[in-house]
């Protein structure tokens, strides 16, 4: 399921599909938000959003097939 996917369920709840838009929108922004101020997002019986810390790591070059580091950065996780 994507998000247009997501849309169209929460359209069959509320009036329209553009305030289901609004609503899932709303709903990832504010995660988006919280997670930038690095505080956990729980959904009791459904789980957790955090922020996770992915090392620094060795990749390619998806054009030249070079090797490269790829830097360590923050990403946000679900479990």
């Amino acid at each position: 399921m994507n998000k247009g996917d997501l849309v169209k369920e929460v359209a069959k709840v509320v009036s329209t599909k553009k305030e289901a838009q609004v609503a899932v929108d709303c709903v990832f922004s504010t995660i988006t938000k919280a997670l930038k101020k690095k505080d956990p997002v729980t959904l009791i019986g459904f789980g957790t959003f955090k922020v996770a810390q992915r090392n620094a790591r060795k990749g390619r070059h998806p054009q030249t097939g070079q090797e490269i580091t790829i830097k360590a950065k923050k990403v946000p996780k679900f479990v």
